[in-house]
């Protein structure tokens, strides 16, 4: 017994001497340390943000819809009916992730769920099932692009108050080509240039004009409108929110992205 336990370890120790002289090694299990265990779209996506669709429709051309996510579990949503109705339906809340992280569940009523991709929502069935068929991209919404530019600005707050409900809401828009700014404050249409800097959250108005009607209404909150646009050198977005700021003293406007009109 003890010469046949000689003879097993000298092999087993000719063995090992001729792997390394071929440079070879005993395998080992594959590991990623740097793997993470938690990589899916809620944790791995930057998936904050609008986007946009049309929906199947069994009695109308469609259902235009715009969702928008917020960091902090919010959700607003936008629809409308096409061939239909010019009614724009409105909702918000609340929002919960599966436990994969792979779907969100915007609260209702009532309760919608939506397959989280790069830059794309997937609407899903009411039981949480992949939707198949001819229809099923048509269940698909983009997200639209990042940033304050090429969104109408409806202004909701300014100087800390609501702002009243009036004919025709003030806003703005903010043209990405040409470095103008459009909008309407009360009464008058205005338009004007602006400089952005969004690396820093910087802007500010300059060579703002309107036409000069006279309003029964509106004129109040026009004229505290365009002397807000004077003032302001930065901005803060979430989701379908933004803020006008000056330094870091209080908001000086609030305004809510309008996709629908």
């Amino acid at each position: 017994l003890d010469t046949m336990k000689k003879i097993l370890t000298a092999l087993a120790s000719a063995t090992a001497l001729a792997l390394a002289a071929a440079g070879c090694t005993a395998p080992v299990p594959a590991t990623d340390a740097g793997a993470d265990p938690a990589h899916n779209a809620r944790d791995s996506l930057d998936w904050a943000g609008a986007y946009r669709g049309v929906l199947p429709c069994a009695d109308c051309e469609g259902i235009e819809t715009v969702v928008v996510l917020a960091k902090n579990g919010s959700y607003s949503t936008q629809s409308k009916y096409l061939g239909k109705s010019a009614r724009v339906f409105t909702e918000q809340g609340s929002f919960a992730w599966n436990a994969a992280g792979s779907t969100v569940t915007l609260a209702g009523p009532p309760p919608v769920r939506y397959s989280v991709g790069e830059n794309r929502l997937t609407r899903l069935a009411r039981d949480g099932s992949r939707i198949t068929g001819p229809l099923a991209e048509q269940y698909v919404l983009a997200r639209l692009a990042d940033g304050p530019t090429e969104k109408y600005w409806k202004l909701i707050e300014l100087d800390g108050k609501p702002v009243p409900a009036l004919e025709r809401e003030p806003h703005l828009i903010l043209k990405a080509a040409d470095g103008r700014v459009n909008g309407f404050g009360g009464c008058n249409g205005f338009t004007g240039s602006y400089t952005l800097d969004e690396a820093r959250s910087r802007i500010s108005f300059s060579r703002m004009a309107s036409t000069m009607m006279a309003c029964p209404a509106g004129m109040e909150v026009e004229g505290a409108f365009h002397a807000m646009l004077r003032r302001v050198d930065s901005y803060s977005l979430d989701g379908d929110r933004l803020t006008l700021n000056r330094a870091r003293m209080a908001p000086l406007a609030r305004f809510q992205a309008v996709y629908l009109r």
